[in-house]
Formats: C-alpha cells, structure tokens, sequence
C-alpha cells in the first residue's frame, strides 16, 4: 500500500508541477490570439519601394492630383498581430520589428474592469497553484505518519480544486473581453482575421493537468481511507473471532474439569445377585454419612 500511494502522489505532483509551468508561461507570453490586421498600405519612397502604394508619375507634390490603380484589398496590408494578457503586438510596416501596446488600453472602458479580475484570478490560480504542489512535496518527501500525511493530502487537494476552478474562471473571462475588444476596439488595432494561439492552448492545458491533480490527490485520499477502513474492519473482526475461541476453550476446559471431578467422588459396586444390571454406582459420601450413624448409635447404647 505504501509504494501505491507513493506512485499517486508522484503522479499528483508531477501534473501539478506541469499545471504550474504552462499557467506562468501563458500569463507572460502574449500568444493567447494571433491573426492579421488589415491597414492601408503606405506611400512608396525611395527606400520603400514594395508593398507601398506608387501613384504615376514621379511628381508628389501635394498641389496635384494622384490617381493610384489599385482598388479593394490591394490598397491594404495584411500584417501579423498576436496578444496575451498584458501586450498586443503586431508587425511595424514602417520598418523592422514589432510594436507593443498595452491591451489594458486597448480593452473598452466597459470591459476593463472584468480584464483586471481575469487577470487578478490568473495571479490567483498560480499563487494555489504553487501552494498545492507545495502540500504535495511535503506529504510525498517529508512525511513520515500516514495520518499527517492524508491531512496534507485532503489540504493539496482541496488548494488544487480552488485554483482550478479560478484558472478556468480567469481564461472565460479573457476570452470575453478579447471579443469584445475585436469588435468595439480601436480603428487601426481591430483583426481581419484572428484564432486562439499556443499561449490560449496552453493555459487550457494548465487548467486541465490542474483537475487531473486534483483527482488524483482525492483518489490518492479516498483510496488511504478505504485501505485504512478495511484493514481496521479485517482486525477488529480477528479480534472477535480470537475472542470466541477463547471463550470456548475456556468452556471446554471448565467442563472436562468438573467432569472429572465428579467421575473421581463416584465409587463403583457390584449390584444383587438377581438384578439385571450388573453394577450400582454409590457415592462415597453416602458410605461415610452410614458409618457416621453407626458411630453415634453406639455412644447412645
């Protein structure tokens, strides 16, 4: 029984440990949406000279009229953009690289408030997170007893549980607002095109080795529980059945005891000459009562 709850509580801390790592890593990294941002495409200059738009004639002076071809999507860019919790970046047209904004400022007014309580949640998540995987190391290398060990167990389960269920709480919540966000955001940050990314994937599978920890650690408990109920159950009921052989080789002893106790105050003599039977028993103390009598008869006379 010892090494099977060592496994589980291996296990248990290994999925917590795995929950704890893809938690933080999504919460800073800010590839929870990624996708395209349509923007018009900038003027061509002597050092930009693709993706820009050429107007005929090599005149620019902003006194004239410039007339440029292109119509519908080709008078725009499509760039790249990807967010997470704090950021939005997306890519520079203008030159290398990437620009950030903070999409706190991004979010609509209306929307702010539940941003912050997502991500208050997530610091939550990961702070009962790192106090669950704590309970487990303690119970699986530190403890000796096995009832303090299923308290710590029955404690890492229950922190575990509640850091589930924030973490799934925050993730709804940011989903929420990003959609929000992409219809009722600013002109020039709102997506053409946008998916979930690996940091949104991977929170989700934080939440899930979460639960898978919490089950565990609760199946880890119950399971102790059970192992310890039967085995007490199993003792108590050799403790009655010892207790009834006892009791009857007690009987058997007392009787055969008082058997020949009696066999041996009991004396054998044979019967009349015309009696069927051929012995009569005759205690030894009625013998001795006879005897008595005469004995008083004669120191009367």
């Amino acid at each position: 029984m010892k090494t099977t709850r060592k496994c589980r509580a291996l296990l248990a801390v290994s999925l917590n440990l795995v929950a704890l790592f893809f938690s933080t890593t999504a919460f800073i990294t800010t590839y929870w949406c990624e996708g395209t941002q349509r923007v018009p495409k900038p003027n061509c200059s002597k050092d930009r000279k693709h993706n820009c738009i050429n107007y005929s004639g090599n005149d620019t002076s902003q006194n004239k009229v410039h007339y440029s071809w292109e119509t519908g999507d080709d008078r725009f860019l499509f760039r790249h953009f990807h967010t997470g919790i704090w950021y939005s970046c997306e890519e520079n047209i203008n030159g290398g690289g990437e620009k950030c904004r903070s999409f706190i400022d991004l979010a609509p007014a209306s929307e702010r408030g539940v941003l912050w309580l997502s991500v208050v949640s997530e610091v939550l998540y990961i702070m009962l997170l790192v106090v669950g995987f704590s309970l487990m190391c303690l119970e699986l290398f530190h403890s000796s007893n096995v009832i303090d060990g299923l308290k710590l167990n029955a404690f890492a389960a229950v922190f575990t549980v509640l850091s589930g269920l924030l973490g799934m709480v925050a993730h709804m919540m940011y989903t929420q607002v990003f959609q929000v966000t992409v219809s009722l955001g600013p002109e020039d940050w709102r997506p053409h095109t946008w998916d979930y990314g690996w940091s949104f994937c991977l929170a989700w599978g934080s939440f899930t080795c979460c639960m898978a920890a919490s089950v565990t650690t609760l199946n880890s408990y119950t399971k102790t529980v059970i192992e310890f109920r039967h085995k007490r159950k199993m003792f108590e009921q050799g403790l009655r059945e010892e207790q009834t052989f006892i009791d009857q080789e007690a009987f058997n002893y007392f009787r055969d005891r008082s058997v020949q106790s009696v066999s041996s105050s009991v004396e054998v003599f044979p019967g009349p000459a015309g009696s069927s039977g051929g012995k009569a028993l005759v205690p030894r103390g009625s013998m001795d009562m006879g005897e008595i009598r005469e004995s008083l008869g004669e120191e009367q006379c």
